[in-house]
């Protein structure tokens, strides 16, 4: 509910701020680009790669922030509403789109489900969201996004179909850096002190996956939890524990002290921080930097 009034009073406020603005002549510079909007990192980078020059391309998660916290403000809204193509995972990811695409006032927009044509995992009865980590996944979503580029501003296909095609090479080429450079290590074990992300990723790669946490955001590990996990640990001689991106490290860091085992950085590039975001850090760039941290933690060869 309490979103719903706020739907309304964005497009009532946005009524009169076109209205004024058009008065002073400073309303809606045309670019003739496309304005894309998008809820999480790996899909703005796609649409931006895809859209080039040609595409307005905008973030809603503020940099830095952890996606699974965020909730869009009446300037998220208003940017959705004035948009050509609004992109998302889907309802079992961000929640809060349903209500806002429903009160909308913008028929043109064209709405993307990135997870659309994905085959979903499930874990402990709940949808697994992060799709993007099977990078066959990742592919499909940039099929799903460059139709809707299509869709859009079919005059510039061309350009849109190669940049598509390029960039599902680049993730092409990133699943087979994976499974050569994961084929022969020590452990097949890699235990995350954080939430339950890695489920697509370890499952294409035929690892274990230990999770301190569960996929609700606000999930906590138990002391039996962490009790396993660290018996996990001592039994099968692993050396390293990964953190998550964005958030406290403070679990790993407790299964560390209990086991001696190293801190290593695994990022599942649900945002990026300032510093990335300004030096133009990719998907891309992110996934190759997580597998040479995961081949140290399992010891690869």
């Amino acid at each position: 509910m309490k979103l719903k009034i706020i739907l309304i009073l964005v497009i009532l406020t946005s009524a009169v701020s076109f209205l004024v603005l058009k008065y002073e002549g400073i309303f809606y510079q045309p670019t003739g680009k496309l304005k894309v909007v998008t809820t999480l990192f790996p899909y703005y980078d796609f649409s931006r790669i895809i859209g080039g020059d040609k595409a307005d391309v905008s973030l809603l998660l503020p940099p830095g922030v952890e996606a699974h916290s965020f909730e869009p403000k009446p300037s998220d809204i208003l940017k959705i509403n004035n948009s050509d193509i609004f992109i998302y995972t889907g309802d079992f990811m961000e929640i809060w789109p349903k209500d806002i695409l429903d009160g909308i006032n913008n028929s043109k927009l064209f709405v993307v489900r990135a997870s659309d044509g994905i085959k979903l995992l499930t874990t402990n009865k709940a949808i697994d969201p992060h799709i993007w980590l099977d990078f066959t996944n990742s592919q499909k979503i940039v099929d799903n996004i460059l139709l809707a580029f299509l869709e859009k501003d079919g005059q510039n296909k061309d350009f849109y179909i190669k940049n598509a095609d390029s960039l599902k090479a680049s993730l092409a080429d990133l699943d087979e850096s994976f499974k050569s450079g994961l084929s022969d290590c020590r452990t097949k074990s890699l235990v995350y002190g954080g939430h339950y992300a890695f489920g697509y990723l370890v499952k294409r790669y035929g690892l274990n996956y230990y999770a301190a946490q569960g996929l609700a955001p606000d999930s906590e590990p138990t002391a039996q939890d962490l009790s396993n996990l660290i018996k996990e640990i001592k039994i099968n001689g692993i050396k390293y524990v990964f953190y998550e991106e964005l958030s406290s490290p403070k679990i790993a860091e407790t299964i560390s002290v209990e086991t001696g085992a190293k801190l290593l950085f695994l990022n599942a590039a649900h945002n990026v921080s300032r510093e990335d975001l300004n030096k133009g850090v990719s998907f891309i760039d992110i996934m190759k930097e997580d597998l040479n941290n995961i081949k140290i933690g399992l010891e690869c060869r």
